[in-house]
C-alpha cells in the first residue's frame, strides 16, 4: 500500500464500512459553505472554464496574502509535485516522506540523493547542505509526513541562502500546513524575496475535499511556471474546485474551528497512545496524523487485528527509512478517536494478558 485512504479494496468492494486511520483529512469534513453553494458550481457545468482561471487565482492570492506572485493550478498537488520534479535532472528527498517524490523522480528519469530523518524523526541540516552541492533540486515536507515534523527555519536559512545564490530550487510541500495553526511555520514569507522557493497547497487535507483533485503552487520563479504550464493540458481544474477555493479559502470558522479541533485531539491521542504499552514511541507532531514505533509486534499484526474490528490504520513500513515497526494514525474526532484506542486497548490485552 504506497498512499493511505485506500478503504476499496479492504472496505467497499468487500461489503464493509471502516473507519478510515490510514488517510489525513479533516475531520470536520467538507465545510458547509461548500455545500450550500454547490449549485454555483452545478450551473458552470455547461461551459468551459476561464482558460486562465483568472478568478480562482485572484482567490488564492487573497488566502495567502501574496499579490506580488505567480500560482501555478494543478489537479491535485500530485500534478504539481510530478511537474515541478520534472524540471530537474537531480533532486535531494528528505525519507521518509511522501512516497510519490521519489516514484515521480524515477519516472523523469531524475537522479536521486537522500536525506535520512535521524531516528528521532528529525531533519539533518548539515547533510542536506553537504549534499546540495550534488543535485539541483530539494523537496522536503513541511509538516513532513509520515511523522509531522516542520522545518527549523533558523537552522534551514543557510540551505535556502545557498539555493539562492547558486540557481537550485527547494519544492517545499505544505500541503498540511494549515492544520499547524502558525503561520510562522510556512515558507510563505519567504516567497516574494526568494526565486529559490517553490510552495506546493492544496485543498485536499485542511478542507476534506480529495475528491475534486485540486492543489496550487506559489513562487517567483520563472523558470518554474513556463516549465510547469508547458507540461500541462488546458481546463485541467474543474468548476467545483473553483467553488470551493471561492467560499472555502475565505471561510474564517471553518479554518479557525478546524485547527482548535485538530490540535485538542493531537494532545489527546499522543498521551492516550503512550499509555499503550507495544507502542514503543509516539513521534511528536504538528500535523493531523501521529507517527508511532511499535514493539513485540510488527505493523502488520496491528493492521489485521484493525481492519477485523471496522478501522483501516496505516502500515509505514514502505516509507523508505521506516520498517515494520512503524504505522500511522489519522488524527479524528473524539468519537472516532476513542473508537480506535479501544479497538488498540484490545489488542495490548489479547497480546499482553498481564499489562
Amino acid at each position: 500500500m504506497i498512499h493511505g485512504g485506500d478503504i476499496y479494496t479492504e472496505g467497499v468492494f468487500k461489503g464493509k464500512k471502516l473507519l478510515d486511520y490510514s488517510s489525513n483529512i479533516n475531520p470536520l469534513g467538507i465545510p458547509k459553505v461548500f455545500l450550500k453553494n454547490i449549485k454555483e458550481a452545478l450551473e458552470n457545468m455547461i461551459v468551459y472554464p476561464d482558460i486562465q482561471y483568472r478568478n480562482l487565482i485572484k482567490y488564492i492570492k487573497e488566502y495567502i496574502g501574496c499579490e506580488n506572485v505567480d500560482v501555478l493550478l494543478g489537479n491535485g498537488a500530485s500534478e504539481l509535485i510530478d511537474l515541478s520534479i520534472s524540471l530537474f535532472k537531480s533532486i535531494l528527498i528528505i525519507v521518509p516522506s511522501y512516497g510519490e517524490y521519489e516514484i515521480d523522480a524515477k519516472r523523469w528519469n531524475c537522479r536521486i540523493e537522500f536525506s535520512y530523518l535521524s531516528s528521532q524523526m528529525e531533519i539533518d541540516y548539515d547533510d542536506i547542505m553537504n549534499k546540495m552541492g550534488k543535485v539541483d533540486s530539494i523537496i522536503i515536507g513541511n509538516p513532513n509526513n509520515p511523522n509531522g515534523g516542520v522545518i527549523d527555519k533558523k537552522k534551514f536559512q543557510p540551505i535556502l541562502d545557498f539555493c539562492e545564490k547558486n540557481d537550485k530550487v527547494i519544492i517545499l510541500d505544505e500541503t498540511f500546513i494549515e492544520f499547524t495553526g502558525k503561520n510562522e511555520f510556512s515558507f510563505m514569507d519567504k516567497i516574494e524575496k526568494y526565486k529559490s522557493i517553490f510552495i506546493i497547497k492544496a485543498m485536499t487535507k485542511f478542507f476534506a475535499m480529495p475528491g475534486i483533485r485540486f492543489g496550487y503552487g506559489i513562487t517567483k520563479n520563472s523558470s518554474i511556471v513556463d516549465g510547469i504550464k508547458n507540461r500541462q493540458n488546458p481546463w485541467n481544474i474543474n468548476c467545483f474546485a473553483e467553488i470551493a477555493a471561492k467560499y472555502c479559502l475565505s471561510d474564517l470558522d471553518y479554518i479557525n474551528e478546524s485547527v482548535v479541533l485538530v490540535n485538542r485531539e493531537i494532545q489527546f491521542m499522543t498521551e492516550e497512545l503512550k499509555k499503550i504499552y507495544f507502542i514503543e514511541k509516539v513521534f511528536p507532531t504538528c500535523a493531523n496524523f501521529v507517527l508511532c514505533k511499535v514493539r513485540n509486534v510488527n505493523e502488520q499484526q496491528v493492521y489485521d487485528y484493525c481492519i477485523n474490528r471496522g478501522i483501516i490504520i496505516r502500515k509505514a513500513g514502505n516509507f523508505k527509512g521506516l520498517d515494520k515497526n512503524f504505522i500511522r494514525f489519522a488524527i479524528k474526532d473524539r468519537i472516532s478517536n476513542e473508537k480506535l484506542l479501544t479497538v488498540l486497548r484490545h489488542f495490548q490485552r489479547n497480546s499482553y494478558p498481564v499489562c
